[in-house]
């Protein structure tokens, strides 16, 4: 017997979920052709836009570039060298006698005049000295003038034959060699008393000292090289500027007929200006064969002694000559990979470059030796939107010197610490 099993009703919820599935999966067909239409509009809006090709790109404007003809001025051209300064005059203080240092007449460092005393060295033994040889020359003076006396005597009796021409000759030697001994004890006398002098140590130059090498009660030697080294003194004012000058420098300054006294200027490690100003001093009489340099020397005044030997310096000199030269902004140079060019208009608003040569520059303007002409007109503002072979449009300006305040290279030595001020 077969069992039939009824099937149950079906479920509203299913039925509609099934219908929304197919809906999905087998769209009507009102809702395709709908879809279709829309389609063919899109395809029809884009041709008749682009119908006419793309639109054309609109073209940049010409540059408006600020031209100036170049500066023409005259300048003085300076060479750069690099020294030292060194004392005008350096002596090293020995005693010129022997003894025990008695006292100190300065102060470490300080500036002292020609003549001052600077030590005292015990001068008893050489005041006894020169005591004792002025005794020697009264004894010598005392016997001459007994020599003298008998051989006036003998000279009234040679008339009566009482005395031999022999004995007038020895009594007249007697009286020379009475003379040679007084000369020598009045030389014994000045050599005691320039040792009495010598005992007051004085300086033999003014400058500023340097510390003392002995102190007071210590014993001191004379002499030239072995001699107790007592202290140094420096020359200060004026002062010199010594450095050294390669052969080419120097045939360019014999050549512009540069001579003694020509004005240098140096400024020193922590200035930005040259402002301490001299004159050439002295140029050696050969270069040196090794370096091939030259050693020369320059002097300046110094009278606050703020310039101190050993102290370095960059120093500028100038022959004196000047020249006609054309100048142009520093900032208007540009660098085109290893050439230096600048940017020109010509009278049809055509840019080109120009390579020039460079020279110093002065006052925010650059020299330029070569390469410009006075009629050329210089790009001196927008040069960053010049370009070669393009169209601007110019705009007239001037090129004046402007003076510029350089940064100091300060290279001062930072304070490592600090507190507060009371």
């Amino acid at each position: 017997m077969t069992v039939h099993t009824p099937i149950d009703k079906l479920d509203p919820a299913d039925a509609k979920v099934r219908g929304e599935l197919k809906e999905l999966l087998h769209p009507r067909r009102g809702r395709r052709l709908a879809w279709i239409g829309a389609l063919v509009v899109l395809v029809v809006g884009a041709w008749w836009l682009l119908r006419d090709g793309a639109p054309q790109a609109a073209a940049a404007p010409a540059p408006v570039l600020t031209v100036a003809a170049p500066l023409s001025r005259e300048i003085t051209e300076w060479d750069d060298y690099i020294g030292r300064f060194e004392a005008s005059k350096a002596v090293e203080v020995r005693p010129r006698v022997s003894g025990a240092i008695t006292a100190i007449h300065f102060t470490d460092g300080q500036i002292v005049r020609k003549g001052q005393p600077l030590f005292t060295i015990d001068p008893r033994p050489y005041r006894a000295a020169l005591a004792e040889a002025r005794a020697s020359a009264a004894s010598a003076r005392s016997d001459l003038a007994l020599a003298r006396l008998e051989l006036d005597r003998a000279g009234r009796l040679v008339d009566v034959e009482a005395v031999s021409q022999s004995e007038i000759d020895r009594l007249r030697a007697r009286v020379n060699a009475a003379n040679a001994a007084l000369a020598g004890a009045d030389a014994r006398i000045a050599a005691r008393a320039l040792d009495v002098e010598f005992t007051t140590v004085r300086a033999p130059l003014g400058g500023r000292i340097s510390d003392r090498q002995i102190d007071a009660g210590n014993l001191v030697s004379a002499g030239d090289a072995g001699g107790t080294l007592l202290t140094t003194i420096n020359a200060m004012d004026p002062i010199y500027f010594s450095f050294q000058g390669s052969e080419a420098l120097f045939l360019k300054a014999k050549r512009a007929a540069a001579k003694q006294g020509a004005t240098v200027e140096v400024r020193l490690q922590d200035e930005s200006e040259y402002r301490w100003k001299g004159r050439l001093d002295f140029t050696d009489n050969g270069l040196d064969p090794r370096s091939g340099t030259i050693r020369a020397r320059a002097s300046f005044a110094n009278p606050g002694m703020f310039l101190t030997p050993g102290m370095f310096g960059n120093m500028r000199l100038s022959t004196g000559a000047t020249v006609k030269a054309l100048l142009v902004p520093a900032a208007a140079v540009q660098t085109d990979q290893a050439r230096k060019i600048v940017y020109v208009v010509g009278k049809d608003g055509t840019v080109a470059a120009k390579p020039v040569e460079l020279g110093p520059e002065v006052d925010g303007l650059r020299v330029i030796r070569a390469g410009l002409t006075p009629a050329d007109r210089v790009v001196v503002n927008g040069y960053q939107f010049a370009r070669p072979g393009t169209k601007a449009v110019t705009k007239a300006g001037k090129i004046t010197a402007a003076p510029t305040k350089a940064a100091a290279v300060s290279t001062e030595p930072v304070s490592a610490q600090a507190t507060f001020a009371r």
